[in-house]
């Protein structure tokens, strides 16, 4: 079995472990699964989908937003909105899965959009200053006619497929650019690559080691991602040309880097999700990390 395979079912044996009495005691803030880490507009809220509902990290403390404990995955978040796809809570009655799913008001409710009772997108990313949304399909639908990279500017009235040439490996996670809806990144099991046409054709921008996540800095000058070569690596490199720098992380021991997000308002701020459900916060440009949630508890 490769190694970060093993690491990734550690990290749901480990998610699987919580107890019942656990959840009950802190249900703000247990976070049995991580599926997705974005900042909210105005720079106050960092968001973390999970299992039950969205959770938040806002002046210090965990809390659980307003709004239905949904599944939420393929969490995204844009200047104005929220997107997602995933499952309904039990007992809300809606349709399963939600397809593509959208929030103008910080996860309190959600607008159906597309796909609905079709597909559950696990990787869905946004243009934060765009309307672009990428999803990788995973089965032919309604609106897709085969599986793979896909794109809609009309917020899924129609989609467009993508060749993906030159994208190697299995897809692990996307990005796109914050102003440009043409330039998208994908991190795969055979490294990091990068298109500027809609997907079309990739250029490989970092090998020899297993991608697990991208993400664009919203000034649109630089593309982080986290891979796996055998231990967690993060790194940061300039699009317009140049070596990666490699950020120091703090101890991750058997984990990764699975999501990256920047603070909007305060762009010096870094926060990042692991596959272990630890929660790391920078606000010194990456130089220096605190923990603020170890193995789904909030500190």
């Amino acid at each position: 079995m490769h190694r970060w395979n093993q690491i990734r079912y550690l990290a749901l044996f480990l998610a699987a472990a919580v107890t019942p009495t656990a959840a009950l005691a802190q249900p703000a803030v247990t976070l049995t699964h991580v599926h997705g880490l974005s900042y909210s507009a105005d720079g106050r809220k960092l968001m973390l989908p999970s299992h039950h509902g969205l959770a938040v990290y806002e002046d210090g403390k965990w809390s659980k937003a307003p709004g239905p404990q949904h599944d939420y995955m393929g969490f995204s978040a844009t200047a104005k909105y929220l997107y997602s796809s995933g499952h309904p809570a039990p007992g809300s009655g809606l349709v399963n899965p939600f397809g593509l799913i959208r929030s103008k008001d910080g996860g309190r409710s959600w607008d159906k959009l597309a796909l609905e009772g079709e597909t559950d997108f696990h990787l869905l990313a946004t243009g934060w200053n765009t309307n672009a949304i990428y999803v990788w399909n995973p089965q032919p639908s309604s609106r897709m006619k085969q599986p793979g990279l896909h794109h809609t500017l009309n917020e899924g009235g129609a989609w467009k497929h993508a060749a993906a040439a030159r994208l190697d490996g299995e897809p692990r996670a996307l990005a796109v650019h914050p102003d440009d809806a043409a330039s998208v990144a994908a991190a795969t099991s055979k490294g990091i690559y990068m298109s500027r046409d809609s997907g079309e054709r990739f250029a490989t921008l970092a090998a020899g080691a297993e991608g697990l996540a991208v993400f664009f800095d919203l000034d649109g000058k630089q593309l982080w991602y986290g891979t796996f070569d055998g231990r967690a690596r993060l790194a940061r490199m300039p699009l317009a040309g140049g070596l990666p720098v490699q950020i120091e992380l703090p101890p991750l021991d058997r984990d990764a880097v699975a999501y990256i997000a920047q603070n909007p308002r305060a762009r010096g701020e870094y926060a990042i999700a692991t596959f272990g459900r630890n929660v790391y916060l920078s606000r010194d440009g990456a130089r220096s990390w605190r923990q603020i949630a170890v193995r789904g508890e909030g500190k």
